[in-house]
């Protein structure tokens, strides 16, 4: 197992013709089916772009502690702008990293009767002095929204469905987040938690990592697997919603962060794509062959998953930052049995 690397996808080879689409699908199917991860090259995303968000990132962690308090996500309802480090939980474990987390830029829904999770709908908070920041991460969702729809599409018919059989479900307003972190190193004498062991709660995770900079394990077997970041290429794994729309053929992995060592930094920034608040994930009938070899949905009695990505949404942002929670949604914590339940 030590010599286990992910597989290694190109995306351009759906531009290759017939044959080699469906290469690239049945080896789509294969991995996430398999192992639930991949590296994806062929993506089209430039590399000047990537310097850019780099830069970016870099800068906004390099602000005045001050500017980045100033928009710090106690601010806020829907659980935008910055978290401190030791501010999110995972498994109710402390996480040592800081980020700024950026969805998508709507109004507030201010309806009382709406769903509880339609408070998580809303606008950004965004450091005043580094308006690059807010361009680059908005040419960056616009790209990888982009590369999404398509790995969805090539999924679907992998699974023997039409290509447009998950589109419903994201329609003109999917749900996507972009958190751009830090993690910082820590002088430890065994590895640290930066982020701790979880699976994904949507649909897709599309993970761009600073060049050579290692700490993303994938859990296969029983066994921590390290997962490197390949040059130019993304990390791709898989959420809960498509493990449900296959009835578990599709695999969603347990993956964890360990922090760098002291004087050492990573910079990861994942981009979650997810359907709509208010859409349920459709459930795929798969081919006999392909229907044979399904699991079934791994099930959490603590923390069951629903097919509408809002209800779990809610459920996991309220039990990673109970401050928040705390703050603008008090009323939902006994609603949510958030206060007894471990971090999600």
């Amino acid at each position: 197992m030590a010599d286990f690397t992910l597989p290694v996808l190109d995306l351009s080879e759906l531009d290759g013709g017939p044959d080699a689409a469906r290469r690239f699908r049945d080896a789509l199917r294969a991995a996430t089916h398999e192992v639930g991860f991949f590296y994806l090259t062929g993506h089209g995303v430039p590399a000047q772009l990537q310097r850019r968000l780099l830069e970016a990132a870099r800068a906004f962690f390099a602000l005045p502690e001050a500017a980045k308090l100033a928009i710090e996500n106690v601010k806020s309802p829907q659980f935008r702008g910055y978290t401190r480090v030791g501010g999110e939980r995972t498994q109710g474990a402390v996480d040592w990293r800081e980020q700024i987390d950026v969805g998508p830029e709507r109004p507030a829904v201010t309806d009382p009767d709406a769903a509880d999770y339609w408070r998580l709908e809303g606008p950004n908070l965004w450091p005043e002095e580094l308006p690059e920041l807010r361009v680059v991460l908005t040419e960056w969702e616009e790209l990888l929204r982009g590369i999404a729809g398509r790995l969805l599409r090539a999924w679907a018919e992998s699974l023997g469905a039409p290509a447009d059989a998950f589109d419903p479900a994201f329609g003109e307003h999917p749900s996507t987040l972009i958190k751009v972190v830090r993690y910082p190193g820590r002088d430890e004498p065994t590895p640290q938690q930066g982020v701790g062991a979880h699976k994904d709660a949507g649909v897709l995770t599309l993970l761009w990592v600073e060049p050579g900079k290692g700490g993303l394990q994938v859990e296969k077997d029983g066994e921590w697997i390290d997962a490197p970041p390949l040059p130019g290429a993304f990390v791709v794994n898989i959420g809960e919603l498509l493990e449900y729309a296959s009835d578990g053929y599709l695999k969603a992995t347990v993956h964890r962060v360990v922090s760098p060592r002291a004087g050492e930094e990573r910079i990861s920034i994942p981009f979650f794509y997810n359907t709509a608040l208010d859409k349920a994930i459709p459930l795929l009938e798969l081919p006999p062959a392909l229907a044979a070899q399904a699991r079934g949905v791994t099930r959490d009695p603590s923390n069951p998953i629903s097919g509408v990505l809002g209800e779990n949404a809610l459920k996991s942002r309220l039990r990673a930052h109970p401050d928040v929670a705390a703050i603008h949604h008090a009323d939902l914590l006994a609603k949510h049995t958030v206060a007894t339940t471990p971090g999600a």
